[in-house]
């Protein structure tokens, strides 16, 4: 008699976890996903995130009606390739050198997104900018294109993969399909730069260099986001029952900023919000893509940005339009602007659409998020530096993360924030005119001054040596 009442006790917990597994990927029909990552834009770009916004985004602003927009979602880095490192491994980047001319970043049988998604079964695909690097290549120009491209996207869990080394103003200029260059860069190409724009590396800038023959610089996010709705149409025609992931990243808007005609001169914004706009389009054909081919509702759909814009203060008085919103700074700083991004989740049955979440989330939360939607944990050593989102976006609970590493330069706990030594990056210092006095260090409370007006470095003493202290620990 006791036996069966324990066993009947049990019974609704047993359920609870069944349900549980369920959610985690335990499902006869595991979801697709697609990961969209913009290059550069801001926080306050869509006008989702910002009412103010001078820049029309009613793609992305349909995504988060029909999603959660994350608030304060924060990438790896502040600029691209650490950014990268973190959202592929989990890992904050400051455990790792962040040079490409080092050679490839992430180290082989290193964990990745998508790795850990091919090994549970997933079709793995990448389309856009790897800027993560290559064994072995630490000059281009001493490369023999005629061999395969090692230590990429195809030895670090992609089954396939069509893109760029780095940034679209990085030479030299060609395409990668797999492993192998499509085209070699035997041409030289003059640098480029547009007559009004605000300094010399905003507009349509892009670095001498060699260049692939019929490269043209205005045509490379056409090709990517055809080549990702060609890699749609096939998966959805794919005689196969395996789901698949598609990590598409996008070389826009990131300089040079060179629109189709269909955008150029359609926004207020000048080049920057044509090609934003032009971003918001391909957001919208990869949304119109998933319901035409049946696919929108058992994919998730992720769409966020590497870091934050190269929005000077010139750009800001020119065109009265704050790309990053009520926040400080740009690009490479330390300051909010560099590294809270917009982040928007769609997952159709699961997550609440137009909801939204306060919760602090880093990129490095994706791996263990994804993790356990395929129900595939990740070890205490793969989840030291990130927690996973999952009870958040199913709405089962509150998240872990109280706190949080951009690179070297910055520690968040709770509401505190401390950037060791000065807030603003190589690029304002070189190009925004923009005094950077030598200071040890600023401290901000986010929660009274979100756009970090107020140092309290030299008032809260305590605190900078708390923070200091952990930081410490991430180091060792």
């Amino acid at each position: 008699m006791y036996k069966w009442f324990i066993i009947i006790w049990l019974l609704p917990m047993i359920s609870n976890i069944r349900s549980y597994g369920q959610t985690n990927g335990h499902e006869k029909n595991p979801p697709n996903i697609i990961f969209i990552l913009a290059d550069d834009m801001g926080f306050g770009d869509p006008q989702c995130y910002n009412p103010e916004s001078k820049i029309s985004t009613p793609h992305i602003d349909k995504l988060a009606l029909q999603g959660m927009k994350f608030m304060d979602a924060h990438s790896a880095g502040s600029w691209c390739v650490p950014s990268r490192y973190g959202l592929m491994t989990g890992q904050y980047p400051l455990r790792k050198h962040m040079d490409v001319k080092n050679g490839a970043l992430i180290d082989q049988g290193q964990l990745t997104i998508a790795s850990l998604l091919k090994r549970n079964g997933y079709a793995t695909a990448m389309i856009g900018k790897w800027h993560l690097g290559f064994e072995g290549v630490s000059d281009w120009g001493k490369v023999d294109y005629s061999k395969k491209l090692t230590g990429g996207p195809i030895d670090r869990g992609f089954d396939y993969f069509f893109g760029m080394h780095a940034s679209l103003d990085i030479p030299p200029y060609f395409f990668i399909e797999n492993d192998q260059v499509i085209s070699a860069p035997t041409e030289d190409i003059a640098g480029n730069q547009s007559p009004d724009a605000t300094t010399t590396i905003s507009g349509a800038f892009w670095r001498e260099g060699k260049v692939a023959p019929g490269f043209k610089h205005v045509e490379v996010l056409p090709t990517f986001t055809d080549k990702a709705l060609s890699f749609l149409e096939k998966e959805a025609t794919s005689k196969t029952t395996k789901p698949f992931f598609l990590y598409f990243a996008l070389t826009a808007p990131h300089t040079p900023w060179v629109t189709t005609p269909d955008f150029a001169g359609k926004s207020k914004v000048g080049e920057y919000g044509d090609f934003t706009m032009q971003v918001d389009h391909t957001v919208g054909e990869i949304m119109k893509a998933l319901d035409r081919l049946g696919l929108d509702k058992n994919t998730i759909l992720v769409f966020t940005s590497d870091n934050g814009p190269v929005w000077f203060k010139e750009d800001i008085e020119k065109y009265n339009h704050r790309a990053t919103a009520q926040f400080r700074g740009m690009k490479i700083d330390s300051y909010e602007g560099a590294h809270r991004v917009p982040f928007i989740v769609r997952w159709p049955g699961k997550v609440k659409p137009n909801s939204s979440s306060d919760q602090l989330m880093c990129f490095t939360d994706i791996l263990p998020t994804l993790a356990d939607v395929v129900g595939d944990p990740l070890s205490s050593q793969e989840s030291k530096d990130n927690f996973s989102l999952l009870p958040i976006l199913l709405d089962k609970g509150n998240g872990k993360r109280n706190g949080l590493v951009v690179e070297g330069h910055t520690i968040r706990e709770g509401d505190w924030k401390l950037i060791f030594g000065n807030g603003t990056g190589s690029l304002q210092k070189k190009y925004g005119k923009i005094p950077a006095p030598s200071i040890e260090g600023e401290l901000y409370n986010l929660k009274v001054d979100p756009s970090e007006t107020t140092n309290l470095y030299t008032k809260q003493p305590e605190k900078v040596a708390e923070l200091i202290k952990r930081m410490e620990g991430y180091r060792e």
